[in-house]
């Protein structure tokens, strides 16, 4: 120890103890501070004894403790908490300084402060970060964007605790402005919708089938030999948990009420700013708030009865796991789809191979249709989707009977699958030749003269549908 420290770390909840830890382990001196002593001084006493990690209890010691330029790490709740920091260190900064903000912020405040403290001449980059408590001890996925001076400043650092791949570590400079930031917004869009995915396959196993828990463990397990999914893997574990008290399932005594911080909210709203169609993404986040709907949904339970199911045998079990799939590479198309739009409209510059790679280990949704993703990016540039892409392509022209014959029992069974169900309709929207659009301009043209385009001749057009002057 001694000597000045390379980096610092304000925010030591778990997310930042770890990192700070992390940081310590590839061989840096950190500094810490938490606007609660008590919480920094029980992280010293306690976790990085020892540790080549150095308190600081105010702000102005903080700040001098760090060797200049300054690297600084926020790891505290998005929102107003990081412009009260950013505030409260302003007055001890240099120009030159670094600020790097690792939280979940939306991209819009991202955008605004990188722009107030460049007038200040302080390098900010907002920088996502994905793999939760774990990750972000033992190597996360890093998705950083902002001052391209700053991240090769700290690039070094990153790279040493970022989780590692045979293409190097997971982590690369995204873009300016909130480039990091957005990228993380639609990975946990793409969680959203994966989750949303695998649960309604767990409901459709333990209403349609009657499998018990520790049945769907194995295969979740089975499923995930090809898909090699974290979140199919966490699944196959949570179904083996016991609850210590009781000896059931654990998963059988948790409330079915999902929470959500906002990120996937966030991701379908700029979707709709956008006009990028997100029904997987959109659906799932709507499944999650209507599961808050509890009460609502014991009196509906209570005014209309189920409709009585047939059992589903165990020979659905191959049709359930290739819907999955399909559905899971939806996921991730819309999500690329959007990065896509939101390279051109913000001008991002986003290097989309380079997402896929970084996503392939250290995050949430990292699987082994990340590998297949950075490959289409790499070598088939001008495709429109992944899924039109040459591998993907087969497999829905292959198999995508088996998401038709999954919804469809799922609704004769009165099973909710809304991002199954969603995931059909996008891609049969995006198959069919014609939609009945032309019925709804007709409409809008009837009642708004909004006008219309016709299939034989160029130029707008509008009909008079109604004779006005004898209404």
């Amino acid at each position: 120890m001694g000597g000045k420290c390379d980096i610092g770390l304000i925010g030591l909840a778990v997310m930042g103890q770890n990192l700070a830890l992390n940081i310590e382990s590839a061989g840096y001196q950190v500094a810490v501070y938490n606007r609660t002593s008590a919480t920094t001084e029980e992280f010293i006493k306690k976790r990085a004894d020892s540790k080549n990690i150095i308190p600081a209890y105010s702000l102005e010691e903080f700040a001098g403790l760090l060797q200049r330029p300054r690297k600084i790490i926020l790891m505290v709740k998005a929102g107003s908490p990081v412009d009260s920091v950013i505030e409260g260190l302003l007055p001890y900064l240099d120009k030159g300084d670094i600020i790097i903000d690792g939280g979940n912020s939306f991209y819009r405040d991202t955008e605004r402060r990188a722009r107030e403290l460049k007038e200040k001449g302080i390098r900010f980059l907002g920088t996502g970060i994905s793999g939760g408590e774990y990750g972000a001890l033992h190597g996360p996925s890093i998705m950083p964007g902002g001052d391209e001076s700053a991240y090769w400043e700290v690039e070094e650092i990153f790279s040493r605790i970022a989780a590692r791949t045979e293409g190097g570590p997971c982590v690369s400079y995204l873009g300016t402005g909130s480039a990091g930031h957005y990228v993380k917004m639609v990975h946990n869009g793409i969680e959203y919708g994966v989750m949303e995915l695998i649960a309604e396959s767990y409901d459709l196993m333990r209403k349609g089938m009657g499998l018990s828990p520790a049945e769907m463990g194995d295969i979740f397990r089975k499923w995930n030999e090809k898909q090699q999914s974290y979140l199919l893997e966490i699944a196959g574990e949570i179904m083996d948990r016991e609850d210590p008290e009781t000896g059931k399932p654990l998963i059988d005594l948790i409330s079915d009420v999902a929470s959500q911080k906002g990120t996937g909210k966030w991701t379908v709203q700029e979707a709709l700013e956008l006009g990028v169609p997100l029904p997987v993404i959109t659906a799932a986040v709507y499944a999650r708030y209507l599961s808050a709907y509890k009460g609502e949904r014991e009196e509906f339970s209570r005014a209309f009865a189920a409709p009585e199911r047939e059992v589903i045998g165990r020979e659905f079990l191959p049709v359930l796991e290739e819907a999955l799939y399909l559905a899971t590479v939806i996921a991730y198309a819309e999500g690329m789809d959007l990065l896509k739009r939101a390279s051109l409209e913000y001008g991002y510059g986003l290097p989309f191979a380079e997402i896929a790679r970084i996503w392939q280990d250290g995050c949430i949704i990292r699987s082994r249709l990340l590998k297949q993703i950075q490959r289409i990016y790499k070598e088939e540039q001008g495709v429109a989707s992944i899924i039109l892409s040459g591998e993907f392509s087969r497999d829905f022209a292959e198999r995508v009977g088996s998401l038709r014959r999954t919804v469809s029992l799922a609704i004769e069974g009165g099973i909710p699958v809304p991002a199954f169900s969603a995931a059909l309709a996008y891609f049969d929207s995006l198959r069919a030749r014609e939609l009945p659009a032309n019925l709804i301009q007709a409409q809008r043209d009837y009642f708004g003269a909004h006008t219309y385009r016709r299939k034989d001749k160029e130029g707008t057009f509008h009909t008079e549908w109604q004779d006005i002057e004898n209404v």
